[in-house]
């Protein structure tokens, strides 16, 4: 929260009444993932936007871990697979658990764990310190 590579919680995404790729990105994972979404269908996805030329976040869905993902981006209100997608060159994926290098959207190569991404570790920090105290009041 004006901060360069601050990732914000979702809801410090809904209060600020705003955000960037990574927060609307980050705010549907965590919707997803509490109505049940299993971990193994999403990731958070780092791409390159072709036609604005710059880094950019989408929340990727897999209804098999083999099928192609369907893109949920806040720059496009259609949700398309990743193969009708072509402004967007993939880079690498992540969810809470593994972090892959990725091809056409889809996860190519295992390369770790997403503890690996300081901003990812930093935001899962500050979610359970906000569910600590939630939970002590």
């Amino acid at each position: 929260m004006g901060q360069k590579d601050y990732w914000a919680t979702p809801v410090e995404f809904l209060i600020s009444n705003g955000g960037d790729c990574e927060d609307f990105t980050i705010a549907k994972y965590y919707t997803l993932r509490q109505v049940g979404v299993p971990v193994e269908k999403l990731s958070l996805a780092y791409v390159k936007a072709l036609e604005l030329n710059q880094a950019h976040m989408v929340l990727t869905y897999y209804e098999k871990p083999s099928s192609t993902p369907l893109i949920l981006d806040n720059l496009i209100s259609r949700i398309k697979p990743a193969n009708r997608r072509p402004d967007l060159l993939h880079v690498y994926s992540f969810n809470a658990d593994n972090l892959w290098l990725t091809k056409k959207g889809r996860r190519s190569t295992l390369v770790g764990t997403s503890d690996q991404l300081k901003p990812w570790v930093k935001l899962k920090s500050r979610i359970q310190n906000l569910d600590k105290d939630i939970n002590v009041q």
